[in-house]
C-alpha cells in the first residue's frame, strides 16, 4: 500500500487526491458486506440507481451500523449493484425492520426485475505489483 491509503487501511477515510470517501476492504475483517445485485431492464437502470444513492443519502447513513455503499451500474445497463459495508450482521438485520428503510427497500425492488442481496465476507484482497 501506498501513502494515504495505507493510512487508512483500517478506516473508512477521506482521500485528498480524489476529495471523496474511500471504502476499505480488508481480508477478514468483522463487518458484513452487503453486495445487492439488481437486475433491470437499461432504460431503468439510471432511474434505480440514482434511487439507491439517494435512498442511501436520506436513510441508510443515518441507521446505526452503516459504513459505507457504493453503487454501481453494468456497462451494459442489465444491472445494477449496491456494495455496501455494516459493522456486523446484526446491524444489518436491524437496518431491515426499519419502517423507513424497508419502504425505500421497496421502491427500489420495484424497480428492478429481480435482485439478490447477500452478506459475504472477505477473504482476500490482492494489489497490483
Amino acid at each position: 500500500m501506498t501513502g494515504t491509503l495505507h493510512q487508512c487501511y483500517r478506516r473508512t477515510c477521506k482521500e485528498p487526491d480524489i476529495g471523496g470517501i474511500v471504502t476499505t476492504i480488508q481480508q477478514h475483517s468483522p463487518h458484513a458486506t452487503l453486495i445487492n445485485v439488481f437486475t433491470v431492464e437499461p432504460q431503468r437502470a439510471a432511474e434505480l440507481a440514482a434511487l439507491l444513492g439517494q435512498a442511501t443519502e436520506d436513510v441508510m447513513r443515518h441507521v446505526p451500523g452503516f459504513i459505507s455503499a457504493n453503487i454501481h451500474l453494468s456497462t451494459d445497463g442489465t444491472r445494477v449493484i449496491n456494495y455496501a459495508q455494516w459493522r456486523s450482521a446484526e446491524d444489518f438485520q436491524t437496518m431491515l425492520a426499519d419502517p423507513t428503510a424497508r419502504e425505500h427497500m421497496g421502491r427500489c425492488a420495484d424497480l428492478a426485475t429481480s435482485f439478490e442481496p447477500h452478506l459475504y465476507t472477505v477473504e482476500s484482497v490482492h494489489e497490483a505489483g
